[in-house]
């Protein structure tokens, strides 16, 4: 048996407590429910003076993960380096909102990296987590009930979503968010992106053993921060900052640095303000500010899955749910202006687009073009007018752009272009939504990110081929790393949408298809959904999914399937055109595969937990992918009381 060391057992069992007296009155007493004046018997209890219990109450929410050391050597490991350093700016935050005689206060709910769960059945929680932070992060707000204020604290794919669906949730109080930043690249080396593939590539001998350890062991050159591309952890401080949530030039900003934690501080600052001009989230998060984050999601080219965030946010908002005809309108009129990993053309880190301006410099070459709504209050108080006028003109802006000219050589204006540049380089917009016998609702890619060399003289991307069909994302990765798929293949994964999955994201698919040398001349069709971080020709989001019944679950081995991308023009198409040994039009292909069963092996995945089953069904009655996977309380109610209803109907009538 163990023994202890002997000053284990010097026990005490009442101590004399904190000095001095609460600030009580004879009102407090009389009036105020006892909830808060046991808050305030807490607060003293765990060491606030009682002199400075009166302060605005400001509670400060982040998905901080691991445990530092005061060093900042781990002592716990978190799962990604996105929430390892955000309680560096929790500090920050709170000890200006003290410094000003304020009370800060700080709730936590931690995030999953998505980097970390590809190609496992971690994927299986990774969308649903999204809905269940954002109603804890609620509840957490709900139950402090004498907060004045919140500050949202988040990085990453489902944190930042998350803590936006939140805040969203909560026009009635101010607030504003402090994005936790990005990681930097290794000076010699690979992202964080590429890296994820060094599997397939080491599989397809494109990579030796000493390579990819070599590699790996350097891509997060820096312990916090998201990732270092334009994937869906950065895409959503962008869009963070677009709506208005975050004080100017606050998105992408590197992890660790002065400049990162100063941010936290203007924003305590920034949201004692509103504060004082009585201002609320209700009066930023509007439909204006709505319309900003989908201009410039656009003008960035950013992740795919924000199609399913800025629906959510809208929905927690009480705002106008944007359809794929508003995608699609607003990816029409707004030119990509960003040049960054992994879109291109060239690769520059998320860090260089901060230093080259980040979203203030977007914004001034979309105000420029007449394609923002300035009336819209943003987090400092002042509309985005004035924001855009101060910083044309800062010091901040010059010294940013002196700054990556001088330590990287890079001319900011080869990062962040006007719409001449842009159209000069070749920069074409984000998104297109293809329709077709398979995707009747619609399906998503990222079409700007088509290899230009696969594009047919008049740009468009023209394929057809035989379909090799897989109901796992494991077999389809075998496939390619031990020689199954081949070039011109269409590769084909179906039940993998939230009824079979959670909407898993493929990006082991997508990534080991962009970096192996053959990998552009195939055409990646699913239900699931992406990495932010995907390239190539990948169709994802196709509605209906396989297992509610849609076209794509009733594919079969050799069928042939042709798709039609212009990147451009922004429209396409993606049908079955006939089986093995017989060619068909799209519209006989339409009759074919309605007589035709679901795919024998297409089935939930035998490992979906049943969390998040209860969120696929609850998805499903709130409108499903193009509505967000949001819950909407009254569409569930609606179904639960008319199943209810008919329940008891039928038995009447037995």
């Amino acid at each position: 048996m163990a023994t202890c060391e002997p000053d284990v057992y010097a026990l005490q069992t009442a101590a004399r407590g904190p000095e001095g007296a609460l600030p009580l009155t004879h009102e407090l007493l009389m009036q105020a429910p006892s909830g808060d004046l046991f808050g305030l018997t807490q607060n003293v209890g765990m060491g606030w003076m009682p002199s400075r219990l009166g302060g605005q109450q400001v509670l400060l929410l982040s998905t901080q993960g691991g445990i530092r050391g005061e060093d900042g050597t781990p002592v716990a490991l978190g799962y990604h380096t996105g929430h390892w350093e955000v309680g560096l700016l929790m500090r920050a935050a709170a000890e200006e909102i003290a410094a000003t005689g304020g009370v800060p206060f700080a709730g936590y709910v931690s995030d999953p990296c998505d980097g970390r769960s590809q190609g496992t059945s971690g994927m299986f929680d990774s969308l649903p987590y999204r809905n269940d932070a954002a109603m804890v992060f609620r509840r957490l707000i709900r139950s402090l009930p004498t907060r004045d204020a919140v500050i949202g604290v988040a990085t990453c794919d489902k944190g930042m979503p998350a803590m936006l669906m939140a805040l969203a949730g909560s026009g009635d109080l101010p607030g504003i968010v402090v994005p936790g930043g990005v990681t930097l690249p290794p000076e010699q080396g690979e992202d964080a992106g590429k890296i994820q593939t060094i599997g397939a590539r080491y599989a397809a001998g494109e990579l030796s053993l000493q390579d990819a350890a070599d590699l790996g062991c350097r891509a997060c050159a820096t312990p916090g921060g998201g990732c270092q591309f334009l994937g869906t952890a950065a895409t959503s401080q962008v869009v963070a900052e677009a709506l208005g949530l975050t004080v100017p030039h606050a998105a992408l900003a590197p992890s660790g640095q002065a400049i990162w934690l100063d941010l936290a501080r203007q924003s305590a600052r920034a949201v004692a303000a509103q504060q004082a001009r009585g201002l609320h989230l209700r009066d930023i998060l509007t439909d204006g500010a709505l319309h900003n984050a989908m201009v410039v999601h656009a003008a960035f080219g950013g992740s795919t899955n924000l199609l399913l965030h800025i629906p959510a946010i809208a929905h927690a908002a009480g705002l106008r749910v944007p359809d794929v005809a508003d995608w699609t309108r607003v990816n029409r009129s707004v030119p990509r202006l960003v040049s960054v990993l992994p879109n291109g053309p060239e690769p520059h880190p998320t860090v260089r687009a901060y230093l080259a301006g980040g979203v203030p410099e977007v914004m001034l070459h979309l105000r420029r073009a007449g394609l923002l709504d300035e009336t819209v209050l943003t987090a400092t108080g002042e509309p985005l007018s004035a924001v855009l006028d101060w910083w044309e003109r800062s010091e901040r802006r010059a010294e940013m752009r002196t700054a990556l000219l001088e330590q990287d050589g890079v001319q900011p204006d080869q990062v962040i272009m006007s719409p001449e540049q842009a159209r000069a380089r070749g920069l074409t917009s984000t998104v297109t939504f293809p329709t077709g016998n398979l995707a009747p609702e619609g399906s998503v890619i990222k079409s700007t990110s088509i290899d230009p060399s696969v594009l047919d003289a008049d740009g468009v991307f023209r394929r057809r081929g035989q379909a090799k069909v897989f109901t796992s994302e494991r077999a389809a990765i075998r496939a390619i790393k031990t020689g199954g798929i081949a070039p011109g293949d269409m590769l084909v994964l179906i039940g993998r949408g939230p009824l079979g999955t959670g909407m898993e994201e493929t990006y082991q698919l997508t990534s080991a298809l962009k970096h192996l040398s053959y990998g552009k001349h195939v055409t990646l069709i699913t239900d699931a959904r992406f990495s932010g971080v995907s390239t190539g020709a990948c169709i994802g989001h196709v509605g209906p999914e396989a297992l509610a019944g849609g076209p794509i679950g009733k594919l079969r081995d050799g069928d042939w399937i042709e798709v039609v991308v212009d990147p451009v023009g922004l429209s396409g198409s993606v049908d079955f055109i006939g089986e093995e040994e017989r060619l068909l039009g799209p519209e006989q292909g339409t009759a074919v595969l309605a007589a035709r069963p679901l795919h024998p092996d297409a089935a939930p995945d035998p490992a979906l937990p049943d969390d998040t089953r209860l969120w696929a069904a609850l998805q499903a009655a709130s409108g499903g992918t193009w509505r967000g996977c949001v819950y909407d309380v009254d569409r569930i109610v609606e179904a639960l009381t008319r199943g209810g209803a008919e329940g008891a109907g039928g038995g009447a009538g037995q």
